[in-house]
């Protein structure tokens, strides 16, 4: 179960992603397969391979600053097709 500060740093996360990288779109945030504490943000992929490594740089400074600031391991997982991924909607986790 995601509490209310996992969503805020979520919120947070993805929008930080979008402001610099408009192409991708939330898919879900699903939990780890290793580790159900973990949480991975499901985007869409940049279709330029640059980007993605871009994005993939990005997202683990910030990655990093919440595991040390909050305790709580979040991060991305580009996917090509994101058909069929489950775990929470966009609405669950930005309505509110």
């Amino acid at each position: 179960m995601i509490n209310f500060k996992q969503k805020e740093l979520i919120r947070e996360f993805f929008h930080s992603i979008k402001k610099k990288f408009p192409e991708v779109e939330f898919v879900s945030v699903t939990e780890g397969p290793e580790n159900p504490a973990d949480l991975w943000i499901n985007i869409t992929e940049p279709d330029d391979e640059d980007r993605e490594i871009e994005l993939i740089e990005f997202a683990g400074e910030k990655t990093t600053d919440m595991l040390l600031d909050y305790g709580y391991y979040i991060t991305i997982m580009t996917r090509r097709n994101p058909e069929g991924i489950g775990g929470m909607k966009y609405q669950e986790i930005f309505a509110g």
